[in-house]
């Protein structure tokens, strides 16, 4: 395993999630060339990628952000889960590749149009799609929900050595009634219990946040505090 160097800028920025907040966060020295073994053990230190940018929060004044996983293995369904999966029983499911990527911008361009028009991803542009989500380090898919020919939504995810990462869901906004993305959250979690992985990495849960919340509806969840993975109270 090559050596990690990883660097703290002094400047913070006004937080996207906690607007009372000021954040900052810890980046991997984007020079480097991350193998998956490498990806693993950043992921299990509460690192997260965009792009080819990893990173992990160290605000000055706040540790809200807090990394979370599925333990995939032993996945509880509950009744909301069940009816969702049986709701989306009529699509198909595919594991794509990056490349293959570009083909799904335009239903990237109206998900952040229409359900994000609030945030920094907006407007979008194809740049932007493409620095974000196809620029990766060679481990990276998209698990794709199809009915018949057409894309409902798309979760990017990483493929570590202890589970799956899940990077990014966007879907067709007036599908929203399908509950996309907590069907293709569900899917990988079932994808990774076929693959014998133990986990499926969330990202940050933040209290307080609304737009977080939802990661909080998977049980059994671990929780990174202190550098120690929990199990997180039901």
């Amino acid at each position: 395993m090559k050596q990690i160097r990883v660097y703290l800028p002094h400047e913070s920025q006004p937080c996207s999630y906690l607007p009372q907040q000021r954040s900052r966060s810890l980046y991997v020295d984007p020079r480097l060339e991350l193998g998956q073994q490498e990806l693993t053990l950043l992921s299990q230190n509460g690192f997260r990628r965009s792009g080819r940018v990893v990173y992990r929060p160290e605000c000055p004044d706040c540790n809200a952000c807090q990394s979370v996983r599925i333990q995939a293995q032993q996945l509880t369904l509950s009744r909301s889960h069940k009816r969702i999966l049986k709701k989306n029983q009529d699509l198909t499911l595919k594991v794509e590749l990056p490349i293959d990527g570009a083909l799904h911008y335009p239903t990237y361009k109206r998900y952040i149009s229409e359900r994000h028009s609030d945030g920094d991803m907006y407007p979008p542009h194809f740049e932007q799609y493409q620095g974000f989500l196809l620029e990766d380090f060679g481990n990276t898919r998209f698990l794709s929900a199809y009915l018949g020919d057409k894309l409902i939504g798309s979760l990017v995810f990483d493929v570590l050595d202890d589970g799956l990462s899940s990077v990014y869901c966007f879907f067709e906004p007036q599908q929203s009634g399908r509950s996309p993305a907590m069907f293709l959250i569900l899917s990988l979690t079932l994808l990774a219990q076929g693959l014998k992985l133990p986990f499926n990495y969330l990202g940050y849960q933040v209290d307080g946040c609304q737009k977080m919340a939802y990661k909080t509806r998977f049980s059994p969840l671990d929780t990174l505090i202190d550098d120690e993975w929990r199990p997180k109270p039901r």
